[in-house]
């Protein structure tokens, strides 16, 4: 935006240069207003240079702001004050720092403005302490605590409230409760602040004790609202949480949402709703909430119906439908959101969206869908060093592009272990178990600390390969170098991996070893082991085990009579199925899904639902004709 002065006042007046500051916004103007100051020789006018700073300094547009810092720096700082000067100036110089995009630097200012003898007040601190809990940095924030004990204003009642509020980010309970504990004075800053901190370290209890002493008049919304929202984390702190809610004396939109978000987490729809319905005003958080709570209970249809209810929607909203389509297994419909939030202008897709869509593409395998959000992401310039990258990844590997997945992992400079897991998870379900193992060696050289998630990636690719001694590397490495204790996937992939390279018997001893229980998949596993490599001696008991864990799974009964059919046992293998056929189980059909033109199509074991069904058999019919070894189930 170009901007004129007044060409009718005096060139000697500043009124034409004041008249620019509110309309200013770009780097152009800044240098109209600089070109100005320096021909009028106004850039010499301390008056006129401190309304510049003020006015710029706090403002939106960082070229605005980084003029207001240099005008500071080139006109006021370094000259001589005097004596108990108001530091406005300097105040609101830390300020653009510290409430901006860089707030180290408002601890850098703070120590120059020590260093020149500058007087500082309760603000200057306020606004360095604020710098200091951004960025968690806990040991200058001491420092600085240090100097305001040897100083008169130390014992001020909202500079130690700044103090408590440092600690308490910087998850320094201990020392924000020691500080507390000592003030002469409090206010309902400083109650409401240990009150949050408590929460928010899962000690309501002691939350609880501080609401109680808290004295009445002190208490307000941000008190009540932090107990309710604290109580509502768990099912059995619910009920308290209601308790407080019909006590307390006003309510506002928080008090509502937090009961609500409380019931949703505690699968309470019923009351979710009621409180729903009793809300004298709803926002896009209270929808949001309702639709992720239906959804979480599978009852998509209701959730889709709030959803098209919804007086207006948000960003959160569409993330909370899409994630509500993707848990409860409609992919497309989730797609079909992302699309709709593309199309209209005012709703711009966020992380936690592509995060969604790549999710529900990977799950449909459509891989033109996902090279088309890939471009999106990179239009939009979305960063791809978090889990936004990860997904990328992912959801390359799972639509069967091996390739893209590692250019993408290979593009990423500041690699995270969410990445790492992401490909090592990729190249073992495309059976490239030995360049995933080799990548995992890499990670070791270069010092990434893997997590439970990378070793079951590595011992899943090692399975699919047969490494059997590559496999049992790993978990040794797992449990003795990394400290990482086992969980039951893991062991149920060291089973697998034994169990595959035909070692029914050292897998066995291996389930028997384990510290914690094994679950039916771990027996599973070791069953389908003996079923390959026909260990009757094993497999027998471990199917009849099963069977009396969970006696309404088909699977353990299908493996058992497969087992017995395998020897010649007939009678037995009759017996488990006629089992089958009193507890009224049926053997789960297998499944296969072609995806062609951009459609997903679905096939089940003598499945004949498909529209195109006839030209399907037919096309099968001729191939079969032209080659007998190629054959099919048609019943």
């Amino acid at each position: 935006m170009l901007v004129s002065a007044n060409s009718n006042q005096p060139w000697n007046s500043t009124y034409p240069t004041l008249i620019l500051l509110p309309k200013s916004r770009t780097l152009r103007d800044v240098n109209q207003i600089h070109a100005r100051l320096i021909t009028t020789g106004f850039i010499n006018n301390p008056s006129l240079t401190t309304r510049i700073i003020l006015n710029f300094a706090s403002s939106s547009h960082k070229p605005l702001v980084e003029f207001a810092r240099y005008v500071f720096m080139s006109r006021h700082f370094g000259r001589k004050r005097r004596k108990q000067e108001n530091p406005f100036l300097w105040n609101a110089i830390i300020k653009s720092f510290s409430h901006g995009d860089d707030p180290k630097e408002a601890f850098v200012m703070f120590n120059l403005m020590l260093e020149n003898g500058a007087c500082v007040d309760k603000f200057s601190f306020s606004l360095v302490l604020k710098a200091c809990s951004r960025l968690g940095l806990v040991k200058e924030g001491m420092q600085v605590h240090g100097l305001l004990g040897k100083m008169e204003i130390g014992s001020d009642v909202f500079l130690q409230n700044c103090l408590i509020c440092l600690y308490l980010r910087c998850g320094c309970l201990g020392i924000a409760c020691q500080l507390f504990d000592s003030m002469m004075n409090r206010d309902s800053v400083s109650f409401n602040s240990m009150i949050d901190g408590y929460v928010k370290h899962g000690m309501v209890k002691a939350a609880r004790e501080l609401f109680d002493v808290m004295p009445m008049e002190q208490k307000n919304l941000i008190s009540w609202n932090s107990m309710i929202s604290g109580y509502a984390r768990s099912e059995e702190g619910l009920r308290f949480a209601w308790d407080l809610f019909e006590e307390m004396p006003n309510r506002d939109l928080i008090s509502w949402n937090s009961m609500i978000d409380g019931c949703v987490k505690c699968g309470k729809m019923e009351d979710a709703h009621h409180l729903f319905n009793r809300m004298p005003e709803r926002d896009v958080v209270s929808w949001a909430n309702m639709v992720v709570g239906y959804a979480r209970l599978g009852e998509i249809d209701i959730a889709r119906d709030l959803f098209d209810e919804m007086p207006e929607r948000d960003v959160i909203s569409c993330n909370a439908m899409m994630a509500g389509y993707v848990q409860n297994g409609h992919f497309m419909e989730a797609l079909k959101i992302f699309h709709d939030m593309l199309s209209r202008k005012e709703l711009f897709p966020d992380n936690t969206t592509l995060l969604i869509a790549l999710s529900a593409i990977a799950q449909l395998g459509h891989f033109d869908e996902g090279v088309a959000v890939h471009c999106y992401i990179e239009e939009q310039g979305f960063s791809l060093s978090e889990k936004l990258g990860a997904a990328l990844i992912d959801m390359y590997a799972k639509c069967g592009s091996i390739d893209n997945a590692f250019s993408v992992f290979e593009d990423i400079e500041d690699k995270s272990i969410d990445h790492w897991n992401a490909i090592v998870g990729g190249l073992a379900i495309h059976g490239l178990g030995e360049v995933a193992f080799e990548l995992f060696i890499e990670m070791e050289k270069l010092f990434v600390k893997p997590d439970d998630i990378t070793f079951i990636g590595v011992l899943n690719a090692c399975n699919h390969a047969g490494l059997v001694k590559e496999g049992l590397m790993c978990f040794e490495l797992m449990r003795r170098v990394h400290k990482l204790e086992p969980k039951l996937q893991h062991y149920g992939c060291m089973v697998d991996i034994l169990g595959r390279a035909g070692h029914v018997e050292e897998a066995k001893k291996f389930v028997e070893k384990m510290p914690i229980e094994p679950n039916d998949v771990v027996w599973r596993t070791l069953l389908s082991a003996c079923r390959n490599y026909e260990n009757f001696t094993i497999g027998e008991p471990v199917a009849k085990h099963l069977i009396s864990l969970d006696s309404y799974n088909s699977s353990s009964y299908v493996l058992l009579s497969n087992l017995y059919a395998g020897f010649g046992m007939w009678n037995d293998a009759y017996q488990v199925r006629m089992m089958m056929k009193q507890r009224d189980l049926k053997k789960i059909p297998g499944c296969s899904q072609i995806e062609l033109e951009g459609n997903v199509h679905e096939f089940f074991v003598s499945d004949k639902s498909h529209p195109q069904v006839r030209e399907i058999y037919s096309v099968l019919d001729s191939l079969s004709t032209l080659n007998p070894e190629v054959s099919y189930c048609k019943y």
